[in-house]
């Protein structure tokens, strides 16, 4: 999808406060902003092809993958026997007969099922959708324009890049990209930033993965992903009406991200998407890439 998230870092002292942004810099097209954004997801999640609601496996390619034939990686009622490999950067999914690039973040059709392949090279993950899903529209909080922050992000006192799981549980090389400090049920929190390659090809986002009190109350148990916005003033926008779930969430064939070092406070944060199980059973174990 899209970038929803399109799908993510130091030192509370130099962090600087988010302030609450008021209703009169609230503008009147906010809220069905977020309408729209919520109505667009939506369809995605039980139309598109890729919807984490199809994903059936996903799987590090690591020396090769074989789908199709009962005993392969990755069965596929229906498919003959093809590989998936990556050489020398490049993932591609080979056949007897033939052979074709897989670009990173853009589907391929093989039969009923649809393929992407993403993540660094070396440690390039497939994920493989079926064609059939059950899913359910998402539900949400209703909206907070107290939970809108406006202010300026701080820059980490030392620059790295640190390998996370993101949304879709594909393991990235994301930038530090600083820090911001918000008021949330009295307490003031510090969140770190990351800024999180795309492997579409679309632009790096701001995202923020954090875990609050309503985590397994209401919210996800591992925690959700919110963006960190640009505004034409040069300052960010940290709307937790736009809070969305880990694709983890839809799908057990997804690993969901274990919390970012410091984005974990008691506080509750009320607002952007609830959790309601989709019977998909337990999530797998959150896996720490750091």
């Amino acid at each position: 999808m899209p970038g929803i998230g399109s799908m993510l870092r130091r030192g509370l002292g130099r962090a600087l406060l988010l302030t609450s942004a008021v209703t009169a810099s609230l503008p009147a097209q906010r809220p069905p902003d977020v309408a729209r954004e919520r109505a667009e997801y939506a369809a995605w999640l039980t139309g598109a092809p890729t919807s984490p609601f199809a994903a059936i496996a996903q799987q590090p390619i690591g020396a090769g993958l074989r789908l199709g034939p009962p005993d392969a990686d990755v069965p596929l009622e229906g498919i003959a026997e093809h590989r998936v490999v990556e050489r020398d950067g490049i993932v591609r999914l080979e056949s007897a007969a033939s052979a074709r690039v897989m670009p990173r973040g853009v589907p391929i059709r093989l039969g009923d099922f649809t393929l992407t392949a993403d993540g660094p090279t070396g440690r390039a993950a497939l994920t493989v959708f079926g064609p059939r899903r059950s899913a359910r529209a998402p539900v949400y909080y209703e909206l907070q324009p107290s939970l809108v922050f406006v202010g300026p992000l701080a820059p980490p006192e030392r620059p790295a890049t640190e390998r996370v799981l993101g949304v879709d549980g594909i393991e990235v090389e994301a930038a530090e990209a600083g820090s911001v400090v918000v008021p949330v049920a009295g307490e003031r929190v510090r969140l770190r930033v990351l800024r999180v390659p795309s492997g579409d090809g679309e632009e790096s986002e701001l995202e923020i993965f954090f875990r609050d009190g309503t985590n397994g109350q209401g919210t996800y148990p591992a925690g959700r992903f919110v963006s960190l916005v640009p505004e034409p003033d040069g300052r960010y926008r940290l709307d937790f009406n736009r809070a969305r779930n880990p694709f983890c969430a839809y799908s057990s064939a997804y690993a969901c991200p274990a919390p970012w070092r410091g984005n974990v406070f008691a506080g509750k944060i009320a607002a952007g998407e609830r959790y309601q199980p989709h019977g998909v059973g337990a999530p797998p174990v959150a896996r720490d890439s750091r």
